[in-house]
């Protein structure tokens, strides 16, 4: 098959939904020869801030010369973004060859009753690729939770990493930190090592230190690491580490604390004998790219893209907007998924914007522009529903000032619909 129909195949999947277990991706494993024991994972989980860590390690790793795999979802623009190696996608063709040889073992399944998701299948395309490749190490991020999470299908990994945690999927995941926290600590192996987020919750922190002691591993608050921030401005943050300094093209204090976890697990890898010089560390820091995390696409005029979804989400996004925008007055793109926590993500955000133009990103579980407008116009922001993606650009483009701003933010998915766009109405050049 080629590239749009494995695409056509992998997203016919999604109709069977996201069901957590580990029973079918290990059967599906299994049959392919379990590829994944072949591999050395960073195994990491979270509510906020994986993807951010999982971007950072691999950069380092593969700065220091290790064959690096990383796993990450969702896509923003292109799906191949899921799978790279060595900073580079899977290339179409590649993925396409993947997709012949696993759905014939799903359809084999779905004879037998046993159904794989969409993120099962793309997983095990995953590990069959890094496999045989011959990847030294894979970074690899949870889809949802971590205990029944179809990446949770691999052994123990090298260091497994729980970054910022609270409420979001709580339908699935439990409607507290501390139930959170217990899913997420499920990628936690008897006898192996757990780095923390600086900056956990109390009761998600109680509950990462519990498991780690009942499960025998060695324990790292990744507060104990020497990270301070010099300055920061539009074009990244200058940091200090143990007497080196590093930048990373990432802005808000939230990012800082990312970093942190990312710098203590390479610090476990070198106390195991990873080679990886301070050189390493310093250009994989500065090379690190990850779109749609307070991504400034445009100086001139100034067009950041955000996915905060979740309250968390939107109260580092508000503190990162008032540290480098005040005095600014800012316009808002603004579509989210019915299923988060809507009002309490709009409230951390409320008094930022001079005006929001609503849209629906592109999943069946968006919610309707109407229905967000008129909650931003409860809060006291004046708001108003656009009929499509276009619109919204042209809508917004009405409303900045040459000494604004806009904002693009609410969802991944509405990232990955609005980020080309705006790079074309703007006639930017892609980044």
């Amino acid at each position: 098959m080629n590239y749009e129909e494995a695409i056509q195949k992998i997203e016919a999947l999604q109709q069977f939904g996201s069901r957590p277990g580990l029973e079918r991706i290990g059967g599906l494993m299994e049959r392919l020869g379990n590829p994944q024991d072949k591999l050395k994972f960073l195994h990491v989980a979270g509510t906020n801030g994986k993807g951010t860590t999982c971007v950072l390690l691999a950069s380092v790793l593969r700065c220091a010369g290790y064959r690096t795999g990383l796993y990450l979802s969702p896509h923003i623009t292109d799906f191949c973004e899921r799978m790279q190696m060595n900073g580079q996608m899977i290339s179409r063709e590649e993925l396409a060859s993947l997709a012949d040889r696993v759905f014939p073992v799903i359809e084999e399944m779905k004879s037998r009753g046993e159904i794989i998701t969409e993120f099962e299948a793309v997983t095990a395309m995953a590990f069959l690729w890094y496999a045989e490749n011959n990847c030294g190490l894979v970074v690899l991020e949870v889809g949802l939770g971590g205990r029944l999470d179809a990446t949770n299908v691999i052994q123990k990994p090298l260091v497994s990493v729980i970054t910022s945690i609270s409420l979001d999927h709580t339908k699935i995941l439990g409607d507290t930190v501390e139930q959170i926290a217990y899913e997420k600590c499920g990628i936690i192996k008897d006898g192996g090592v757990t780095v923390s987020y600086p900056d956990q919750k109390p009761a998600a922190l109680e509950t990462i230190r519990r498991i780690a002691a009942e499960r025998r591993n060695r324990f790292i608050d990744a507060a104990r690491t020497d990270v301070t921030e010099l300055s920061s401005d539009l074009s990244g943050t200058q940091l200090l580490w143990r007497g080196t300094r590093l930048r990373i093209p990432f802005l808000g204090e939230h990012q800082v604390k990312n970093t942190a976890t990312a710098l203590t697990v390479l610090e476990v890898l070198r106390e195991s004998g990873f080679s990886i010089p301070d050189e390493a560390v310093i250009n994989g820091c500065s090379e690190a790219v990850f779109p749609a995390r307070f991504e400034i696409l445009s100086q001139s005029p100034l067009i950041i893209l955000d996915g905060a979804h979740n309250p968390d989400g939107t109260a580092a996004l508000a503190d990162a907007v008032r540290r480098y925008f005040s005095g600014r007055q800012l316009v808002a793109v603004m579509g989210m998924l019915q299923d988060k926590d809507v009002d309490d993500a709009l409230k951390n955000l409320s008094g930022l914007f001079a005006r929001v133009i609503t849209v629906e990103p592109s999943s069946p579980r968006a919610m309707n522009a109407g229905m967000l407008a008129q909650r931003w116009l409860r809060l006291g922001t004046g708001s108003e529903p656009a009929a499509g993606f276009d619109d919204a650009l042209l809508k917004a483009s009405k409303y900045l000032k040459p000494d604004g701003a806009l904002l693009i933010c609410g969802s991944l998915y509405l990232a990955g619909d609005l980020r080309p766009r705006a790079l074309k109405f703007w006639n930017l050049a892609e980044k």
